[in-house]
Parts: structure tokens; sequence; C-alpha cells
């Protein structure tokens, strides 16, 4: 089976301007796009719901980083992350989130887009670009690994 040549996250999978009346709310959301976009099935969807039961999936600077458990990676059909923005905030267990990064991945394809996310939570500037993004394309160019 040759690699999926579509970008680990792609234009269609990012989503600006968003509500969401509570977490649970968010999660739906996130898996979601992550289906629509052919990432996952519905399963691993409710597996998001499920990781978060057990374990946050907030990671500071209003991040979230929801994903499924484990156990729900068969039902991954490629590597992929979707960006939701919720310009309100969600309430995750007392911390606002404006932004889910969505995980889809059974091994390391995410490895080099999370590290992108860690270098702009790491600078203020750049984590208040990713909260406040107004375009697809500054989301694209703020995730994608820098060679």
């Amino acid at each position: 089976m040759s690699p999926d040549p579509r970008p680990i996250l792609e234009p269609s999978a990012v989503r600006l301007g968003l509500q969401a009346k509570d977490k649970a709310d968010a999660l739906r959301q996130c898996g979601e796009v992550l289906t629509e976009i052919g990432a996952a099935s519905s399963a691993y969807a409710d597996a998001m719901l499920e990781r978060e039961k057990s374990v946050s999936t907030y990671i500071g600077e209003g991040v979230a980083i929801p994903h499924g458990t484990n156990e729900s990676r068969e039902h991954i059909e490629r590597a992929a992350i979707a960006y939701l923005q919720f310009p309100q905030g969600v309430d995750w267990d007392g911390n606002a989130v404006h932004v889910c990064i969505a995980i889809a991945s059974r091994s390391e394809e995410h490895v080099d887009i999370l590290q992108s996310l860690a270098t702009v939570l790491m600078d203020p500037e750049s984590a208040a670009a990713l909260r406040e993004a107004s375009s697809i394309d500054d989301v694209i160019a703020l995730l994608t690994p820098q060679a």
C-alpha cells in the first residue's frame, strides 16, 4: 500500500469561527471533521469522547489535542489532523479552549505537526496567532513543519 499523498493537515480539515455548547459538543465536531475528510470512522469519533473521560487532552494556551484511545486505532483510515477554532472558547474542565487539534494517527505520522504545534505554543505571539487565525492559509502556515 503506497503512502497517502494528502498532507496530514489539509485545507478541508481547517474550520474557523465555530461554536460549541460544551466540551462534548466540541469533541463531536472534531470527530465529524475527521470522518468527513475520510481519516476515521464514526467509531473513532466515539473513542475521542471515551479518551477524554479518562485523560484530558487540554495542553495549555487555549489548545486541546483530542484523539482516540489506543484500541480505536483500527478505526483510522489514514493519518490526519483537523484544526477547529472556537473563538468564544469552550469550557474544558475549567480551562478555556479556543482551538482543538484533532488527531487521527495509527503511528507517528502526526509527530512533525505536533512538534510544530509545540514550537508555536512556546511563543506567546505565535500561540495567539494560532488561536486567532482568520484564514485557512494562516493555520496551515503555522502548523506546517518548517524544513
